[in-house]
């Protein structure tokens, strides 16, 4: 039995089906050869800590628009100490910058990066990252004047009186004065005496006047 094709050579189909597959077999081998079948990975340095590089097509330099699936591990010279691996990240507002997210301890440092997606590629590099300094402090403040006025502990100066210290109780008043105020004090009550005296006198014969008139 035989079958007939869906779109037959001689039909317009069938000749527009058949350009097309030919066209799109040639186009993809041409797009794959353009780029290359591997990436060119240079490791730029360092950027406050973090592995900086460049990644582009090996072949005509173009950036790579896909994602890269890369690792990046440090090694100090000696082989004692070892960082990573890290992951690259793209780098914001460029095409063909990458950095790691995690920072590298000050000291010298053998980078290498491995890429394996778009395509393989490999870079390495001897970094050093420099100490930082930390951010001075702040001024330690200077020793206060000294006022003007002079503490209570201190000398008064030649010359002038010392103010009077207060008390509690009040001081003790002169013997002159103190006699003068007994004195005082005994007029006042002496003469309080005779007047109620002379009232009281008075009182009984303004009575015996009164009683005599009667």
């Amino acid at each position: 039995m035989r079958t007939r094709p869906a779109f037959p050579v001689r039909s317009g189909l069938g000749f527009l089906f058949l350009f097309l597959a030919q066209a799109l077999a040639v186009a993809v081998p041409i797009e794959a050869q353009a780029h290359g079948d591997t990436v060119k990975v240079v490791v730029t340095g360092q950027r406050e800590g973090h592995v900086t590089t460049e990644i582009t097509w090996e072949n005509d330099g173009d950036a790579i628009d896909e994602a890269v699936a890369a690792t990046v591990n440090s090694t100090s010279p000696d082989g004692s100490r070892t960082m990573g691996p890290w992951r690259l990240v793209r780098d914001a507002g460029s095409r063909t910058g990458w950095s790691t997210a995690e920072v590298l301890p000050p000291g010298t440092w053998k980078v290498s990066v491995d890429v394996g997606f778009p395509s393989l590629g490999h870079g390495e590099k001897e970094i050093a990252v420099p100490v930082v300094d930390p951010a001075p402090s702040a001024a330690t403040p200077s020793a206060a004047a000294p006022t003007a006025s002079a503490s209570p502990s201190s000398p008064a100066p030649s010359g002038a009186s010392a103010p009077p210290v207060s008390s509690g109780s009040p001081a003790p008043a002169p013997a002159g004065e103190s006699e003068g105020t007994d004195r005082t004090v005994w007029w006042t009550t002496a003469g309080v005496a005779v007047i109620a005296l002379a009232g009281a006198g008075g009182g009984v014969l303004l009575r015996r006047a009164r009683a005599r008139k009667r």
